[in-house]
């Protein structure tokens, strides 16, 4: 009943957003796309739309029926012997699940990146870098996901009552330290990431950073061009380790004025600490989740109604899983709704240092490039959307809202 909900829900918010489609763009957005490009924005979100409905149904379809038929149970049941430790057995399980998932996803991602993100020009992707990334990928999961998840599980079953304070604080400390070697160790293994040249752009960056008073000293360019033609930019790290990186792809098509512009949108977020917060916020988050989870994680009678014979940590999480996700949902609103007002201080922030003008700019820019959906419908944005519309940043930039 949980997961129909849920995806209840997901359908009629989709349909919702695509009967917007199609709808008169404000005046303040009618110069961001002509006639054509416009109904090509409209028919890629439509696209999308489609096959992420399909992928959605596909993996609800598939949950439902593995619950009917016990099928979680099942499985613990047969990897489950005397001869295999709790871990092996924990680790097994998800592994099996991951594998699974991976078959009923891999289609969808394959003709995302290979049709439609071809069709409208953006993939740049060959096969061998799709391939390759996806390898990395697995292994990544697999090292750093396997590790966590033993530590939990020896917790779990050697601590017992208080085991969540211990899974909280590796995976807080397992957050925090990646938040400073993300930029050093996992982005190189996916990007090539080189110190940005001498020059005006370089000149007009360091020049607002001392405006600003931010200290900056790694300005990075990422080759984000290999995969696709998006455009982004971002921040990262804490404290002496702040770094900001660049999209070549960002540089190619915007004017340094909007870079800058959108990097003072960037440094916002830091002077606001919104990026500290936003990770004390998700620790705190985690940690509720942990408890909660140890509360019921010795219910036998989701194990029973899981088709499980004997009590098991995976199929406690398993169970978890399905009961906190209307939690999930609710938090993933909450978290969203405090994103976008985030934005909103972010981009005034660089308005405040007269570059409201260049940021509008750097949106309507990206927003057409990216072919991005400008007409949302409310409850959509509501939900799932982490930023403000187009329309909702030009128009709070404009009034200073």
């Amino acid at each position: 009943t949980i997961i129909l909900f849920g995806a209840t829900i997901s359908l009629i918010l989709s349909r919702l957003n695509e009967l917007k489609f199609k709808s008169v763009l404000p005046d303040a957005l009618k110069d961001v796309y002509v006639a054509e490009e416009y109904d090509k924005s409209q028919n890629y979100q439509r696209e999308n739309t489609k096959l992420s409905f399909i992928s959605d149904m596909l993996e609800t379809i598939a949950t439902v029926l593995i619950l009917l038929f016990g099928g979680f149970g099942l499985l613990d049941t047969l990897i489950r012997t005397e001869f295999v430790s709790n871990i092996t057995t924990s680790l097994l399980f998800f592994a099996i699940i991951a594998t699974a998932n991976l078959f009923i996803s891999l289609p969808f991602s394959i003709y995302g990146t290979f049709v439609i993100e071809t069709k409208y020009g953006f993939n740049h992707t060959g096969t061998k870098l799709f391939i390759t990334d996806f390898l990395k990928n697995i292994l990544l999961t697999a090292a750093i996901g396997g590790l966590l998840l033993s530590a939990i599980v020896w917790f779990y079953y050697e601590t017992t009552e208080y085991f969540w304070i211990y899974a909280w604080v590796i995976v807080s400390s397992f957050a925090f330290t990646m938040s400073y070697l993300y930029s050093n160790i996992i982005v190189p293994l996916f990007n090539k990431q080189t110190p940005l040249s001498e020059g005006e752009l370089r000149n007009s960056i360091v020049l607002f950073a001392k405006q600003s008073n931010f200290p900056i000293k790694n300005i990075y360019v990422i080759d984000g061009s290999k995969r696709s033609s998006k455009a982004n930019a971002y921040f990262s790290g804490f404290g002496r380790n702040k770094r900001i990186v660049l999209y070549d792809t960002l540089i190619e098509q915007l004017s340094i004025n909007e870079i800058v512009a959108v990097l003072a949108h960037e440094i916002g977020h830091y002077k606001h600490k919104h990026t500290i917060t936003g990770f004390l916020s998700t620790v705190l988050q985690t940690g509720v989740m942990l408890y909660l989870f140890s509360i019921i994680a010795d219910n036998t009678e989701i194990t029973a109604a899981l088709g499980g014979v004997s009590q098991s940590f995976a199929l406690s999480l398993i169970g978890f899983g399905i009961i906190y996700s209307p939690v999930s949902m609710i938090i993933g609103v909450i978290t969203n709704f405090i994103s976008r007002k985030n934005e909103y201080q972010a981009d005034l922030y660089a308005a405040s240092f007269g570059y409201g003008t260049e940021l509008i700019s750097a949106l309507k820019k990206m927003s057409k490039k990216h072919l991005s959906n400008l007409t949302p419908h409310p409850w959509f944005v509501f939900v799932y959307y982490s930023h403000p519309t187009l329309y909702q940043r030009i128009t709070a930039i404009n009034y200073g809202k």
